[in-house]
């Protein structure tokens, strides 16, 4: 249990996410229950927000505003990130980011018969190091986590995707 505490503690440092609200949120919290899982949301691919995985990804990202949620009592942020092809073709998903951990977990994919299909046995996943997608990593930095804590409200995270500049004013 020490090293995944040590390896959780390198990786929240290697996001940038450190010490203020990490007190907040003890990583290795073993009473940490995840609430139940809200089915996943309707979106709508014509209000995304865009987010900039990597200047050279051949896929453009975008979350829908709508789609995301602050579940308090585990401080999961849930939200449908859409993936789009040159060509068009997109690839939907219903994720959680807990930044307590820095970990990701897809719950679901969207099909192209117009329905979600479960992961069979979703597992929290880091958001870090030689995973071929960063889309969890970047939604973390630019607005779905407050250093190790969720962003305040659904509201200020998307004001911070709109633009990355935004700041709380006390």
């Amino acid at each position: 249990m020490k090293f995944k505490s040590v390896a959780i503690i390198a990786s929240l440092l290697l996001l940038g996410l450190t010490t203020p609200a990490w007190s907040q949120f003890d990583v290795d919290e073993p009473d940490w229950k995840e609430s139940d899982l809200p089915p996943p949301p309707a979106f709508d691919v014509g209000k995304l927000v865009a987010l900039e995985v990597s200047p050279n990804s051949s896929l453009v990202y975008g979350v829908d505003p709508a789609s995301i949620s602050i579940t308090r009592s585990d401080g999961v942020v849930r939200y449908v990130m859409v993936a789009t092809s040159a060509s068009g073709v997109r690839n939907v998903m219903y994720e959680g980011i807990r930044c307590a951990t820095g970990e990701f977990k897809t719950y679901a994919r969207y099909s192209s018969d117009g329905k979600w299909t479960s992961v069979s046995n979703p597992e929290w996943r880091p958001m870090f190091g030689n995973m071929p997608s960063k889309h969890p990593l970047r939604l973390a930095k630019a607005g779905a986590c407050d250093n190790a804590a969720p962003a305040t409200s659904v509201k200020e995270m998307v004001s911070r995707l709109k633009n990355p500049n935004y700041r709380v004013m006390p």
